[in-house]
């Protein structure tokens, strides 16, 4: 898809693709500063609205040419600072999809946030593997030592979710002030959140590919892109307060050190899962109530094969769980 933005603010897209011959308008990852759209191939030209400026050698076209609609749009939006975009033009807005996830973001406001690290890795797993891996902490006694120092891996619970998103907080120990080796903060608490806010780490998947864990000093992004069938591009990214980017000395490295650390570990077992899938020996066994929204991801999943479209997510176990007992 082309991203556009022209002199009237309005961000527009449409499919990276020429009317002519179908050549990219812009190559993948790309990014220009021009006033019309031109395909490097035959140099048709395109206003910024998408609209046919020109067609060298077609002066004698028909008005009434399909060509003439110009480029084919794509549904894009923007949420909380995020750019998002939908091939799908039926479906639903983009509204009920993050649906009450857009309330517990609110205090972090990431659309006045600024980057200041990041990072891409590619690891050689499934996407559903890396996002699996992400919403359980299950696993992390047993691989995640530096984690385990600043946050008790069994604290937290999950958040009850409207829209196609899943997710939990954990706590912060007693010494720690965010997610760093040390468990000190080289940054400050963002201005508006909660005491409670200010004691835990959230950690929410919205479906399909972003990640995002707001600390109380900082939000971390994964930003996940399949390439394959068992290979998958990670773009992070650190996000800051811009008073704190800016501030003389200022050094994220004990965000960045600390997750990088983290996401090593991840990756390593992420990739040990996909060799071990990837087995005809290989059977499902069930899931702890400490991967509850595994699961609720995993019917998400399960209702785009079944149904073709995402399914909300069941309640989180835990909760089904507390209700038992009540």
């Amino acid at each position: 898809m082309l991203l556009v933005r022209g002199e009237d603010g309005v961000l527009r897209g449409f499919f990276n693709a020429c009317r002519h011959r179908g050549h990219e308008l812009l190559s993948c990852g790309a990014v220009a500063n021009e006033r019309v759209i031109k395909c490097p191939y035959h140099a048709w030209v395109y206003g910024l609205d998408g609209s046919l400026r020109a067609a060298p050698r077609f002066s004698d076209l028909p008005e009434t040419d399909p060509v003439f609609e110009g480029l084919v749009p794509a549904r894009v939006q923007e949420w909380r600072g995020w750019i998002f975009a939908n091939a799908d033009a039926a479906a639903p807005p983009l509204e009920e999809h993050v649906g009450n996830l857009d309330e517990l973001l609110a205090a972090y406001d990431p659309a006045s946030l600024v980057t200041a690290a990041s990072h891409e890795y590619e690891v050689r797993a499934n996407w559903k593997i890396v996002v699996e891996n992400y919403h359980e902490c299950y696993h992390c006694p047993q691989i995640h030592p530096e984690l385990c120092r600043v946050t008790p891996p069994t604290s937290g619970d999950s958040f009850e979710t409207t829209g196609l998103w899943v997710g939990g907080s954990m706590d912060l120990r007693e010494h720690a002030q965010t997610m760093s080796i040390s468990g000190e903060s080289n940054g400050q608490p963002m201005p508006g959140l909660s005491a409670e806010q200010r004691r835990q780490v959230n950690y929410f998947g919205l479906f399909p590919n972003l990640l995002i864990s707001p600390h109380p000093d900082y939000v971390l992004t994964h930003r996940i892109e399949p390439l394959a069938t068992d290979r998958t591009r990670i773009a992070c990214e650190w996000l800051f307060p811009r008073a704190v980017s800016e501030r003389p000395g200022f050094d994220p490295a004990y965000a960045v050190e600390f997750w990088d650390i983290t996401n090593k570990q991840d990756w390593g077992a992420c990739e040990s899962v996909q060799r071990g899938v990837s087995s005809r020996g290989y059977r499902p066994g069930p899931l702890a109530l400490e991967e509850d929204n595994v699961h609720q991801f995993l019917t998400i999943v399960a209702g785009g094969y079944l149904q073709g479209r995402p399914a909300q997510p069941v309640p989180a176990a835990r909760f089904s769980a507390a209700a038992a007992r009540s």
